[in-house]
């Protein structure tokens, strides 16, 4: 496995844990907890999925500077507390400093999100 080169301080018991990460590709895997929830179904709050997937696209690029510029996405199924979402990122296109990133998560053999992300690679730290 290639090293995480970004996202250095990120709660991976929010974001996902990776499993896998090559030049262009990662898979990290999350499981949902009770303080994910909103309501008393158990239902997983769409955010943590999406910060999955986010994160996952961050790491398919990898590189320091990363950014997340905009992103298409579909929730297609729900998450309910203690399920576990692999995100599979794959960067479809790169040109200059713009990558485009496909993400889908999966439950099980189950898609629950789909997701097209623009990421942009900054020559320094956005906050810089």
């Amino acid at each position: 496995m290639n090293t995480v080169n970004t996202h250095q301080k990120i709660d991976q018991g929010l974001c996902g844990t990776p499993l896998e990460v090559r030049d262009g590709y990662s898979r990290v895997e999350l499981t949902t907890t009770g303080g994910m929830t909103v309501d008393d179904s158990s239902l997983v709050h769409g955010g943590f999925v999406f910060g999955l997937a986010d994160y996952a696209a961050m790491i398919a690029v990898n590189h320091p500077n990363v950014v997340l510029g905009a992103a298409d996405v579909k929730f297609l199924k729900p998450v309910v507390a203690g399920e576990t979402m692999i995100a599979e990122a794959r960067v479809a296109s790169a040109s200059g400093k713009k990558h485009r990133v496909e993400v889908r998560v999966t439950r099980g053999d189950t898609l629950v999100f789909s997701g097209k992300f623009a990421c942009f690679v900054l020559e320094k730290h956005v906050l810089g």
